[in-house]
């Protein structure tokens, strides 16, 4: 079955994109929670007038996303975390704590849009954060012992 999506589904697609998707998945969750329509020929020439429209605004979206990625692109993060002597992290740093970190340096960024691997240990990594549809930017962080960090 075809749809439009009517906002940003992860794994799936973007915002007014026109993805196929099985019949049950469309009828049974993206449908009715209201995230999708079906694609039919009079929803698609709805879309693309609305586009048409609303293509001056997004021109300013994604430029404020390159402007923010550009700035981002340069920032290491230091998050400390429970450690033994091994240099084994007592539970995980993952995106959650990236995203705290990075409002602390002021770059509000919900962490649903952050790709990094759960740091397990002590160490330097790397996250990919998706700022809009293909702008992305990697932020570097390392991960410190608590009683370093203080």
């Amino acid at each position: 079955m075809e749809i439009i999506l009517k906002e940003d589904v992860i794994n799936l697609g973007y915002k007014n994109d026109i993805v196929k998707v099985k019949d049950g998945y469309g009828r049974n969750y993206l449908i009715p929670t209201g995230k999708a329509v079906i694609a039919t020929e009079s929803a698609k020439k709805v879309m693309a007038e609305n586009e048409r429209q609303r293509a001056h605004k997004i021109a300013k979206i994604k430029g404020d996303a390159e402007t923010l990625a550009a700035k981002m692109n340069g920032v290491a993060l230091s998050i400390s975390a429970k450690a033994n002597e091994d240099g084994t992290i007592f539970g995980g740093v993952g995106a959650a704590q990236i995203a705290e970190a990075l409002a602390a340096k002021g770059f509000e960024i919900d962490r649903k849009a952050i790709a990094a691997e759960t740091a397990k240990a002590l160490g330097s990594y790397k996250a990919i954060v998706t700022l809009y549809k293909d702008i992305k930017a990697e932020v570097t962080f390392d991960v410190v012992a608590e009683e370093a960090a203080e």
